[in-house]
């Protein structure tokens, strides 16, 4: 019906149609109707029948077409486990780290950082377009170190955003608008977002090999072979370190041939580091390979995330580092991409920069910071060990279970199927992702036998 009109189907069959808010009155001027002079006498008998009719018509949405979504894989595990009220239940699903009591953590680090705002009485004022300063100056050298030759030359620009995924969408935005009909090649498997932010941006995509289910390790002859089958100039998705869900990094030598190919085929190299400083306790080491491309001399996008590192998940902070062959270049893709983030966000939120900044930017916070991580990449790498030495002791066929010593970061890729899997969770009450991905950090070394029992009946009694 047309827009502002209002159809009544009355008993008699008839049709009354008229603007909702007026009727013509006396000489052809508008006369206001209320609901009582609209439902006048001439109505009563069909009051009830109209007013069902109104109620009926008024209550279908505009929005009746949009379906309801299906609940997100990750997320949806940690609500399903809430709603469990078994004791011996695991969240292994989200990438969150827990202590040895399975809580929350916050780092001592943080707190001093946060004391710090506090007493210097920061304002909340708005954030310029790129972030805040300092801490984009900090997130630059940490990546790269603060005495690399690119940094000096100016040839890399840090954008702040809104963590890692906030930082992939801008990037997948500058792909889409300035690199038409660019690929971006993917692992296979990755992080389950990615996907998603790149059917968002509208950036085609295709997989590359990198899990190999026989030895549960890398791929590596097909990773190499499907980035040379790539078009050239496409984007190349990297995992910076500690490879997400599968927890297997290619060898310093493996990253060096890599590094070749892609330089071979004129692609460009994306980073995503989520887990610096966090995957072998050193920032140094788990930006080994971000460094090595950037030595070469190789233009390159990299999104950063401190949601692990820091523990800061909810401050949703983050960078988008872009590394070009000139300063120019550097600004003016810099230029681009406030330009992208100021019809999404605007600005981003100051006060994880803060803590950030703050932490990077103070020498001795910034060696305690980094004597924290190694407390908690060696607690996760405690629970990996003994896990591995649990499965062992119960299982005797000779299945071989080194791949678990042989991955890295906070997850581990376990080879379990869907149905298996499934198991797990509907058994044992552990609470995983249907890829068969479990989170090292949410387990402690108390539940590691019983963690162990789950997977080894769930391997051996289930297909």
């Amino acid at each position: 019906m047309a827009s502002g009109m209002l159809s009544l189907t009355c008993p008699s069959s008839s049709s009354l149609s008229l603007p909702h808010h007026f009727k013509g009155g006396a000489a052809g001027k508008p006369k206001l109707l209320n609901q009582a002079s609209f439902f006048g006498k001439r109505f009563v008998n069909a009051k009830s029948f109209t007013r069902t009719s109104m109620a009926v018509a008024l209550n279908v949405s505009r929005f009746e077409s949009i379906t309801m979504a299906p609940p997100d894989p990750i997320l949806g595990v940690s609500e399903a486990f809430r709603a469990d009220t078994n004791e011996m239940k695991l969240n292994l699903g989200v990438g969150a780290y827990r202590t040895e009591d399975l809580q929350p953590y916050v780092l001592n680090v943080v707190k001093k950082a946060k004391k710090l705002l506090l007493e210097r009485g920061e304002n909340k004022e708005y954030l310029p377009i790129e972030g805040l300063a300092s801490f984009n100056k900090v997130t630059a050298e940490l990546l790269l170190g603060a005495d690399n030759p690119l940094i000096l030359q100016q040839r890399v620009h840090s954008v702040q955003g809104l963590s890692g995924t906030g930082s992939l969408r801008l990037a997948a935005a500058l792909i889409e608008r300035y690199f038409p009909g660019a690929k971006v090649l993917i692992s296979s498997p990755s992080w389950g977002n990615h996907k998603n932010i790149f059917n968002d941006a509208r950036v085609p995509w295709s997989e590359y090999r990198y899990y190999d289910p026989s030895t549960v390790g890398l791929d590596f002859d097909g990773m190499i072979a499907d980035i040379k089958a790539a078009p050239e100039g496409s984007f190349v998705l990297l995992h910076g370190c500690a490879h997400n869900p599968t927890g297997i990094d290619p060898t310093p030598e493996q990253w060096e041939i890599i590094a070749d190919v892609i330089q071979e085929k004129n692609h460009i190299p994306f980073f995503d580091v989520a887990y610096q400083g966090f995957a072998s306790g050193s920032l140094d080491v788990d930006a080994s390979s971000v460094r090595l491309f950037a030595a070469r001399g190789l233009e390159l996008l990299v999104a950063q995330s401190y949601s692990k590192n820091l523990g800061l998940y909810a401050e949703r902070i983050g960078a988008i580092n872009i590394v070009c062959s000139s300063a120019d270049a550097a600004t003016r893709v810099k230029s681009q991409i406030k330009r992208l983030a100021r019809p999404m966000y605007s600005n981003p939120p100051v006060h994880g920069a803060r803590i950030v900044a703050n932490v990077v930017g103070d020498p001795e916070l910034f060696n305690e910071w980094k004597e924290e991580m190694e407390v908690m990449a060696g607690r996760i790498k405690s629970v990996r060990q003994k896990l591995y030495d649990s499965l062992c002791a119960k299982d005797k066929s000779g299945k071989d279970w080194s791949f678990i010593l042989r991955q890295i970061g906070m997850f581990s890729f376990t080879g379990l199927n869907k149905a298996q899997s499934d198991n797990m969770t509907n058994k044992w009450h552990v609470y995983m992702t249907k890829d068969g991905r479990i989170s090292l950090a949410g387990l402690s070394s108390a539940k590691c036998e019983y963690l162990a029992d789950a997977i080894f009946d769930s391997y051996h009694n289930v297909s």
